[in-house]
């Protein structure tokens, strides 16, 4: 994804919000969060990585369970969570 350049205008605006104490940004236009939003709230929900395609050969069998278990029909997603829970194991066995 590339970036943005800002212009002169933005980057001095950015910089005077950057100064800006929290009591004196003004919130008041901003709903206060409900005890029941809270609650229901869930971590991480936002966080998209990016996607690449890739070529990658696997046991017939092995597609065929995923195709055959994944909920919707979406084995190519659970076949990722799958690594992506691995990878998160390996990191915090190396950690």
């Amino acid at each position: 994804m590339k970036r943005k350049r800002l212009n002169e205008e933005e980057r001095q605006e950015l910089e005077a919000l950057e100064k800006l104490s929290d009591e004196a940004i003004d919130t008041s236009d901003i709903a206060e969060i409900s005890e029941e939003q809270w609650r229901l709230a869930k971590r991480g929900n936002l966080y998209r990585p990016l996607k690449k395609s890739v070529t990658i050969r696997l046991d017939a069998d092995v597609i065929e369970w995923f195709r055959e278990h994944a909920p919707d029909g979406v084995y190519q997603t659970e076949i990722n969570s799958v690594l992506r829970r691995h990878v998160a194991r390996q990191e915090k066995k190396s950690a």
